[in-house]
């Protein structure tokens, strides 16, 4: 189109006011272009953020490596030094692992991640569990004797919740634990102090196996309910005199929600992955006891029967196959890997109770 030119009387050259102007030189239809662009650029920077955080997911849901105690625990003649740096260890790499402590996340990628938080569900329950045995048994050198204050407040910071982000968030209070327990650490390497003590004893050895035997036989029963089973009631058998506070069906089905499956298999992975270098240090701390019952190499079969739950797991995703159908059922391969274990430390708990 050709623009036609009209002289003003202050001599100003510019378009003809009579002449149509060109579609899209107005000013509406510049605003609908301007917006249009707009509109487009943030559809790229959100789809390129979304395929970094799928990209980075991926990485963050890789498991830490086993814990090896020899090269990543310090050498010290004290007893209980082991198992103490073996368990501070555990905590650092929860919170410090590729993406962090991922829980309490808002945003993606950490909030598309739910195998992970399962995962540190597993590890913090194994931490939970030897923080209370440490702060009732493992310090103490009987029912009557004072509790170390560190122990104390390290207990209590890994009980705090583990999904909180903000005022005070989870990472904080499970960081201020790890403190007191490295304060605890310190006291007890000082050989020339007596401030902090670790008892080896045969019956606190038998505290802490409890609670794992209780934890292991849990995740047992969840893992397997994967398919669902009949199950008889055996709350009240072995006691005539026994009662419940309101009663319960005498048989049931019980079957792990489908959604819920793969969250008990990561969670059992991840108290798993705890608990073999704890044994592994107190296989050490605990040696003089062990050696007493001849029972080294029944803990030390605990450990073999546990490191298969660490295997690869191959599949995108967690199987459920039925009983014995062509696809493979994960969550009873890793309950009878459990199942097997339970059993090792019930035999050894029965074993270290023996006169």
């Amino acid at each position: 189109m050709k623009w036609k030119f009209w002289q003003r009387d202050d001599d100003t050259i510019g378009p003809d006011p009579t002449e149509a102007q060109p579609l899209g030189s107005g000013t509406g239809f510049s605003a609908i272009g301007a917006s249009g662009s707009l509109a487009k650029s943030i559809i790229s920077i959100a789809g390129a953020y979304l395929t970094v955080a799928a990209v980075v997911g991926i990485w963050w849901s890789f498991e830490p490596d086993r814990i090896d105690v020899a090269s990543t625990t310090p050498e010290a003649n004290v007893t209980g030094y082991k198992t103490t740096a073996t368990t501070i260890h555990i905590a650092r790499t929860l919170l410090h692992k590729p993406g962090g402590y991922l829980t309490n996340d808002l945003f993606p990628p950490g909030l598309w991640l739910d195998n992970v938080p399962s995962w540190e569900m597993g590890a913090l329950t194994l931490l939970r569990d030897t923080a209370r045995v440490y702060r009732n048994d493992f310090s103490r050198s009987q029912s009557q004797s004072a509790e170390d204050p560190n122990l104390a407040e390290a207990e209590g910071k890994f009980f705090f919740d583990n999904n909180s982000w903000f005022l005070p968030d989870t990472e904080g209070e499970y960081e201020a634990g790890i403190d007191f327990f490295e304060a605890y650490s310190e006291q007890l390497a000082n050989t020339s102090a007596n401030d902090a003590q670790f008892y080896a004893r045969s019956d606190n050895l038998q505290v802490w196996l409890g609670a794992m035997e209780t934890r292991l036989g849990s995740l047992s029963q969840r893992l397997s309910a994967s398919v669902g089973k009949r199950q008889l009631d055996t709350s009240l058998a072995g006691d005539t005199n026994a009662s419940q506070s309101t009663a319960t069906p005498d048989e049931r089905i019980v079957q792990t929600p489908w959604l819920e499956i793969d969250n008990v298999f990561y969670e059992a992975r991840g108290f798993t992955w705890a608990l073999i270098p704890l044994l592994e240090a107190i296989e050490q701390d605990f040696g003089d006891v062990l050696d007493k019952k001849a029972a080294r190499v029944s803990l030390r079969q605990i450990v073999r029967e546990l490191e298969p739950t660490q295997d690869t797991l191959w599949s995108p995703i967690v199987l459920n196959g039925d009983g014995f159908g062509m696809v493979a059922n994960h969550s009873l391969i890793m309950a009878s890997h459990i199942s097997r274990a339970n059993a090792a430390i019930i035999d050894l708990r029965a074993l270290l109770a023996q006169g």
